[in-house]
């Protein structure tokens, strides 16, 4: 089962991509953790990777893609995936659909997180405060929120034309969160 999840930053999908892991034995992909992982190697990708960031660039659609097909070719990736973080353009969504079509393999669910923005920025910066987390402030939960339906929000009519977009409710307690997700994934 290959999975992506989608959604604001701050919408629970960290939170219940570890869910589902521990549920269905899938695995969660995070594209952060695999350039870090990439350059501590020092493999050939991983040195490219290196060089672009060092540069202040962003990893190209290409490189990103060539790290997830090595990614999912892991044994721990055997029962399926979970993608948080990419795709986040429709280019990105496209080279992915290739990919894992060159490879016999296919996104089953796309899966959105809806979210009431107000709410939500109200709920991170409660829990910030509770927490003592000073990153977690609401001028920077906007700027993200923005970038978010700015660059990936155009990608959920791609998936949803492909008939994979489901959707669940976002706001709703992390137990009723997963039992929508659980719904959805059977």
């Amino acid at each position: 089962m290959n999975l992506i999840l989608l959604g604001p930053p701050g919408a629970g999908k960290g939170t219940q991509a570890k869910r589902l892991e521990e549920t269905y034995g899938i695995r969660q992909l995070s594209t952060g953790e695999m350039l870090r992982e990439a350059v501590s190697s020092g493999s050939e990708l991983g040195q490219q990777a290196k060089r672009i960031m060092d540069a202040g660039e962003l990893v190209p659609d290409s490189v990103m893609v060539q790290m997830i097909s090595e990614r999912v070719d892991q044994p721990d990736c055997k029962n399926g995936f979970i993608l948080d973080g990419f795709p986040r353009t429709v280019a990105q969504a496209e080279a992915l659909d290739a990919m894992l079509a060159d490879k016999g393999l296919a996104i089953e669910h796309v899966i959105e997180f809806r979210v009431d923005e107000d709410a939500m920025v109200a709920r991170i910066l409660k829990r910030a405060a509770e927490e003592g987390r000073s990153d977690d402030n609401e001028e920077t939960l906007r700027k993200r929120m923005d970038v978010y339906r700015r660059q990936t929000a155009p990608i959920i009519p791609y998936y949803s034309g492909k008939g994979a977009l489901k959707t669940v409710d976002g706001m709703a307690s992390m137990d009723d969160v997963t039992g929508q997700l659980k719904a959805i994934l059977g």
